[in-house]
């Protein structure tokens, strides 16, 4: 039995796609459902995947969290269409493949409505599997570095089963994408679909909401605004930041190759709470300050992906620095702040 973490592809054939996949004459387009494209990493791989014209893009959110917005200048465009739905219903559609990124993964939003969570990842993934076995679709699961939880090992590799409480303010979270790994496998072994599971770790970049309780979107928010600088005590737990361009990118190659995952997607690159405040204190506005806050239970104190797994299956390893990212996000947040830079 291969280790977990390690597993391969399974004795039964996958569901055959769309006959036009194989027609004589008629090249179709690839069409492509991404849950949750209106959000801050969907609208993003919607935006890369509308650059290939032999892509069609179907999105389906309920804007829960993510923002029309996001995808307004896509919107009428021949090859992308929009559909307002809620992934805990079934969907009936026909597609190739399925990004499926659907759920809030902001502790603020989670924490709001902890039982839409966990039924946005435990039924909304049952039933983007149903739809991928009806119609011989393959399947990408965003699931997340929740899974390792508070880990004991550091970095995570990806066959690390990780250190998360089953009862506490995150579970619906951490739990709801630990079960859904569980349910990509199962579907994957009983009935021969093709599944991908990305790992991702924390990503930042333009689009993300502004007030949604994730440090980097505070920070920066904060800064913009002159408000201090809320970093949770002690300040010296750590998080790696990944750029959204290079986790849209990891996320394409993982669909687009023969691993079935789960492979971290992040940037290993490990900076404190105090570090990266310190970082938007210097990029974006040197006179404001910073104060100490009360932290969040159960909150990590160590998040650094193992990405080896990814620069080897994928050829895939982060290019942005934070240096440069932040004031990219800067740009962004300060237009739609409406606060021009002094």
């Amino acid at each position: 039995m291969a280790a977990n973490g390690d597993h391969q592809s399974t004795p039964k054939p996958p569901p055959s796609p769309s006959p036009l996949r194989n027609a004589k004459f008629f090249q179709a387009n690839m069409r492509i459902l991404v849950t949750g494209g209106a959000g801050f990493i969907g609208s993003h791989l919607v935006d890369k995947l509308m650059e290939n014209e032999k892509n069609e893009v179907i999105v389906a959110d309920n804007y829960f969290t993510g923002s029309k917005d996001n995808l307004k200048k896509w919107i009428g465009h021949p090859r992308f269409e929009l559909v307002r739905h809620d992934v805990t219903e079934p969907l009936l559609i026909e597609v190739d493949q399925i990004y499926h990124l659907a759920c809030p993964a902001s502790p603020i939003f989670y924490k709001y409505n902890p039982v839409k969570t966990i039924k946005t990842n435990v039924i909304g993934t049952l039933n983007m599997l149903g739809l991928a076995k009806r119609v011989g679709a393959r399947i990408l699961l965003t699931s997340t570095s929740e899974v390792y939880g508070d880990p004991l090992i550091h970095p995570q590799t990806e066959n690390y089963w990780g250190n998360v409480n089953p009862i506490g303010v995150r579970s619906c979270y951490d739990e709801g994408k630990r079960v859904a790994e569980t349910l990509m496998f199962d579907y994957h072994r009983q009935h021969g679909i093709e599944i991908r599971i990305a790992r991702i770790f924390n990503t930042y970049g333009p689009r993300m909401n502004i007030d949604d309780g994730r440090v980097v979107s505070n920070f920066i928010a904060q800064a913009i605004r002159n408000d201090p600088l809320t970093v949770q005590a002690p300040g010296t737990q750590t998080r790696s930041f990944c750029y959204v361009s290079d986790m849209v990118d990891g996320l394409i190659r993982l669909m687009q190759g023969d691993n079935t995952g789960p492979i971290n997607i992040g940037n290993p690159g490990e900076f404190t709470m105090l570090e990266l405040a310190e970082n938007v204190k210097e990029l974006i506005n040197p006179k404001v300050e910073i104060i100490m806050v009360e932290n969040t239970p159960d909150d990590p104190r160590q998040r650094k992906p193992d990405i080896s797994k990814a620069k080897e299956l994928l050829g895939w390893e982060p290019k942005v620095k934070l240096r440069e990212g932040l004031p990219l996000m800067e740009d962004d947040f300060r237009a739609r702040l409406g606060v021009l830079k002094s």
